[in-house]
């Protein structure tokens, strides 16, 4: 594949990066914490009028009508600047609903989500941890069970939930479904959503499903391609000024050796997620990808915020520094919607199970 953004993707790029890199400060970060759900609306609503929160989503509800690869843009460079926004569960819930949801059901759904308004969001992740074994029931169209750390669960209009035979979509405000917020270590909080007996609407059955949950990881890979690349530049940065022995510790051995294999983990960790990405929106098989892209996130990834706290010394964790909210982004990542083992045992699987040439 060619990774060479086009000219429009770079434009793409170049506004997402100068919108966050303006707006995006200690200050707010401290001023998000302290609303209700933790998100800065402020951010959502510049990001939604310059057309960026809507990029993917259909141009009947507003949205730029763009793809999978356009959204990728834009979530790895609110990873790069661990902005607190419901990017990925707009994103990604958004895509599903695009691709599976009539027009009808797409305009009751988006509505006012391309504008910044309302949010929708996706609930997939289980208590018990393995997501690709939904344990919410359905009957006569009803689900039943719960599902934890929903992003953005707090402030959603509906949600996008894996059940047993496919995915519904459930109306926040919908009779028998219970909503408690959840703290995080990113810090920005989430959701446990509790059905009991909450009417669904039908989106899509297990195949969708897969997809959904194929497209969520490899989004979830692309944003720690972001803060990866973020935590290397911090690095990078910190270590040719900071003087000992009279000399930049840059130039000692051991520490460039540490920060050339951070270079090579970055680079393994961005390649691989938007060869995933690539191929979803290609409409090609991806699971083995994801979960290669999955493994290199969660393991190679989080060698590289923990070789930057090293590198820093006491000053990474500097709770006003940004190097902090990296570290807390990339743990986050690394266990949602499976961890390194399980992803290896998926992967493993994968691969025996692959049909031989």
């Amino acid at each position: 594949m060619d990774f060479r953004l086009s000219a429009e993707q770079d434009d793409l790029r170049e506004l997402t990066t100068k919108i966050l890199s303006e707006r995006v400060t200690n200050a707010s970060h401290k001023a998000a914490a302290e609303t209700e759900t933790g998100l800065d609306m402020g951010l959502w609503k510049t990001l939604a009028d310059s057309g960026i929160a809507g990029i993917a989503l259909p141009e009947a509800v507003g949205g730029g009508g763009l793809g999978l690869l356009e959204a990728s843009v834009v979530l790895e460079e609110v990873g790069r600047a661990t902005a607190p926004v419901p990017a990925f569960a707009v994103l990604v819930a958004g895509a599903v609903i695009a691709k599976y949801a009539s027009g009808a059901d797409q305009a009751t759904w988006l509505a006012g989500v391309a504008d910044g308004d309302k949010i929708v969001t996706v609930a997939l992740q289980e208590a018990g941890g393995n997501v690709h074994a939904p344990t919410v029931t359905v009957a006569d169209g009803k689900l039943t069970g719960e599902k934890v750390c929903v992003p953005a669960g707090t402030a959603a209009s509906f949600f996008v939930v894996s059940a047993s035979d496919g995915l519904y979509v459930v109306a926040a405000d919908a009779e028998g479904v219970t909503i408690q917020k959840e703290g995080t270590t990113s810090g920005v909080p989430e959701a446990m959503v509790t059905f009991a007996g909450a009417t669904g609407t039908k989106l899509t059955d297990n195949e969708g499903a897969a997809w959904l949950l194929d497209v969520a990881t490899a989004a979830e890979c692309v944003i720690m391609s972001g803060v990866c690349q973020r935590a290397l530049a911090l690095t990078a940065e910190y270590t040719k000024q900071r003087i000992q022995f009279d000399r930049q510790i840059a130039s000692f051995q051991a520490v460039s050796q540490r920060a050339g294999d951070s270079y090579v983990n970055t680079e393994g960790v961005k390649l691989t997620a938007w060869q995933a990405m690539w191929r979803l929106s290609e409409g090609k098989p991806a699971a083995e990808q994801v979960a290669t892209a999955k493994f290199w996130a969660s393991d190679p990834g989080s060698q590289v915020l923990y070789a930057a706290q090293h590198l820093h010394g006491g000053a990474g964790v500097d709770r006003d520094y940004p190097l902090h909210r990296c570290f807390l982004w990339g743990k986050q990542l690394e266990l949602s919607l499976g961890s390194t083992m399980p992803t290896l045992v998926r992967l493993g699987k994968l691969i025996a199970d692959a049909p031989v040439a």
